[in-house]
């Protein structure tokens, strides 16, 4: 993609989702469960030494927080906590496989999938609240940090509502169609210029 000539420092942002937490694959959403030894080496893996970043955002859950502290710490780099990227709340389905799930609330689980913006998961948060709270977060944050380097850790989930919001896709669409795995890494760019903001994935992809 070609950009515009303007005076301003483009944004980049990488996007990491946490590795594996302990009790393996399930509806986890807001359950605050530490990442796995496993977890901890996908993550650590992740980054590289020659990666620079002038900020760190973080999830507040520790599946992300712990590393994000951890990696803080250690390069000397500002870590900002923000409540906004906790992943999707999945209500009464939280902590529980999908097989768990389906053995009795098949229908629903169905019904999610196809569309969570009227059909969310009991007690849970639709996808439209979901992206709307993501999409905000994101706006404050590249307005606060502009021009800066900056590694957003977080979940499977918000990158999905984050990718949605750049690229102007239904947040449906990218919930249900977007692998992410674990300790995927993702890269965005965003240039404030005399034609406005111009936001562009740059790639996509990574580990597990």
């Amino acid at each position: 993609m070609a950009y515009p000539s303007n005076d301003e420092t483009p944004t980049w942002i990488d996007l990491l989702r946490h590795g594996e937490p302990e009790g393996g694959r399930r509806y986890r959403g807001q359950q605050d469960d530490p990442l796995s030894g496993r977890g901890w080496q996908q993550m650590r893996r992740a980054v590289q030494q020659d990666d620079h970043w002038d900020s760190i955002i973080s999830s507040p859950l520790r599946r992300c927080r712990a590393f994000a502290e951890e990696l803080s710490a250690a390069r000397d780099i500002p870590l900002h906590i923000e409540p906004d990227f906790a992943e999707i709340h999945f209500g009464d389905w939280e902590g529980r496989t999908m097989e768990q799930i389906a053995e009795t609330e098949a229908d629903a689980l169905a019904a999610f999938w196809a569309d969570g913006l009227n059909n969310p998961p009991p007690g849970g948060e639709n996808v439209g609240a979901f992206g709307r709270r993501v999409a905000a977060a994101w706006d404050r944050w590249i307005e606060r940090l502009r021009g800066q380097r900056i590694l957003l850790v977080c979940h499977g989930g918000v990158i999905r509502m984050t990718m949605a919001h750049v690229l102007e896709t239904p947040p449906q669409t990218m919930m249900a169609r977007l692998q992410v795995p674990y300790a995927c890494r993702s890269r965005i760019r965003v240039d404030d210029t005399p034609h406005g903001r111009l936001r562009c994935l740059l790639m996509h992809g990574g580990p597990e």
